[in-house]
């Protein structure tokens, strides 16, 4: 359809070619001077009216319409480019707001996320600090309480140790046995001596 229009077209421009080339002499028939020469020569006016006329009338029929169509579709292009260059900056827009709610939030969860591993840490450092601190008054009670009774074991098997030992002292002091009553008082008495000396 398209090369149809040029070929009618190029046609059309041939035809005027050969108007102008039928008519060289007329051009060149008579030299005119002064005014005259802005007077169009009617032999010269008419002939290139006519072909000015035709090539108008093949163009408004021929070349206008393909003129026309192709500006119309180059538009029409250009304006569904532009059209699809708006909707994707608008979906940029929306994907780059998108984005920073994104990192805005995530950001906020980092945060928050930190400040509970830090609040946990704190807790959990509480308990062993506390744990640690009773584990270590149990045992020092504990040993208090081993210390105390080694203590008064010692004691009580030096008690022992001293009052045999001052039997058998004083019985050989003495030089004679002593009944298990007197035994018995002199041991007593020995142990509160003893007693109020390690008190002291």
């Amino acid at each position: 359809m398209k090369k149809t229009k040029l070929v009618k077209v190029g046609t059309a421009a041939a035809a005027f070619a050969a108007l102008q080339c039928a008519f060289p002499v007329l051009a060149f028939a008579s030299e005119k001077e002064g005014i005259a020469v802005l007077i169009p020569d009617m032999n010269e006016f008419i002939p290139m009216l006519v072909a000015f006329l035709i090539i108008l009338a093949v163009l408004a029929k021929l070349g206008w319409p393909v003129i026309d169509n192709i500006i119309t579709k180059r538009e029409t292009t250009i304006t569904e480019a532009l059209k699809k260059s708006e909707e994707a900056q608008v979906e940029s827009e929306r994907v780059l707001a998108e984005y920073r709610k994104q990192l805005a939030d995530a950001k906020a969860q980092s945060a928050q996320i930190i400040a509970d591993a830090r609040a946990t840490g704190e807790s959990v450092k509480a308990d062993i600090t506390a744990k640690a601190q009773a584990e270590a008054a149990d045992m020092i009670e504990k040993a208090r309480g081993a210390i105390e009774a080694e203590k008064k074991a010692a004691i009580a098997e030096l008690q022992s140790s001293v009052a045999e030992t001052s039997i058998a002292v004083a019985s050989k002091v003495i030089g004679a046995d002593l009944s298990d009553d007197e035994h018995r008082q002199l041991i007593e008495r020995y142990v509160n001596e003893a007693g109020s000396f390690n008190a002291n």
